[in-house]
């Protein structure tokens, strides 16, 4: 990798370049990812691919008129000091915040790289274009604003967090639901069988535990092979995988934990009083997410 004051004017120029193009394509890959959930957020990233495509196109006809047709192969992955990027641009489904605050972070590196690049130049001509790249990078950065003011209206913002609600109902709370109504009750019997028939609170604890973490792994290994998303819309199989599976343990454990007290009858109340308060918790996200008396 080339530090940032080894690189020639001619080479500052062509990292512009490639760094004006893989923005653009980053911008694409938002809008694609999100035109079907968040048309709006969608309709923003796109127009600001085009506004990247004519920076680049400009340019290009700059680097023509002073260094000829050849652009040097310099990225900005071979100059040290810039951002290591997480190709969040690659993840489906893409979370629309986290797509937006991905554009936020390389509109503020593009700006940095052009002030900092102007301020490293002698050539009067040099300075005068960086200096002309920076304030190009600052009007983009108000365009981004003014793009998400002009999509991002209070309609288009209220049907968004509506579907963002449904994402979170289909990816998160569902699997968390159905792991914790496993966990609740299927762990009843094999934990009070064992309670019943020892009388010994840590024998108890210890099937309670193996039931609690084995439906844990039983669970989470048929939500995640049950449909990788890709129809469905349910989102990532290992994170609805994941969710299930420490969900289902959650439930378990609950009402095993009171059998760490040695007392066999008031362990035995607690867990019951655990018992009553899960099914309680079960009520309330039933009837808070999906609407269920």
């Amino acid at each position: 990798m080339k530090k940032f004051k080894e690189l020639t004017e001619k080479e500052i120029l062509a990292v512009a370049i490639g760094a004006e193009e893989e923005d653009g394509r980053i911008y694409g890959d938002f809008a694609d990812a999100l035109r079907e959930e968040y048309p709006s957020t969608a309709g923003m990233f796109e127009d600001m691919r085009k506004e990247e495509a004519v920076h680049r196109d400009r340019l290009i006809a700059m680097f023509r008129q002073r260094f000829g047709e050849h652009i040097p192969l310099i990225r900005r992955e071979n100059v040290k000091g810039f951002l290591q990027r997480k190709p969040v641009w690659l993840v489906r489904p893409l979370g629309v915040k986290v797509a937006r605050k991905q554009a936020e972070l390389m509109e503020l590196e593009a700006q940095r790289f052009y002030h900092k690049a102007a301020s490293r130049t002698s050539d009067v001509s040099t300075r005068e274009l960086l200096n002309q790249l920076a304030d190009e990078e600052r009007k983009h950065t108000r365009t981004a604003g003014e793009l998400e003011e002009k999509h991002l209206t209070v309609t288009a913002k209220a049907q968004e967090e509506e579907s963002h609600r449904k994402l979170f109902l289909l990816q998160v709370v569902q699997p968390g639901l159905a792991g914790l109504m496993d966990g609740s009750v299927s762990t009843l019997a094999p934990l009070f069988a064992a309670a019943f028939a020892t009388r010994h609170s840590w024998d108890a604890f210890l099937v309670g535990l193996a039931a609690s973490i084995g439906a844990g792994i039983s669970m989470a290994f048929s939500e995640g092979l049950s449909d990788d998303g890709s129809l469905t819309g349910r989102g990532s199989p290992w994170l609805r995988g994941a969710v299930t599976g420490l969900m289902t343990t959650a439930g378990g454990i609950g009402h095993t934990l009171p059998f760490l007290i040695s007392s066999f009858r008031v362990a035995t109340l607690v867990a019951a009083a655990v018992v009553a308060v899960e099914l309680c918790v079960i009520s309330y996200v039933r009837h808070k997410y999906m609407d269920t008396p």
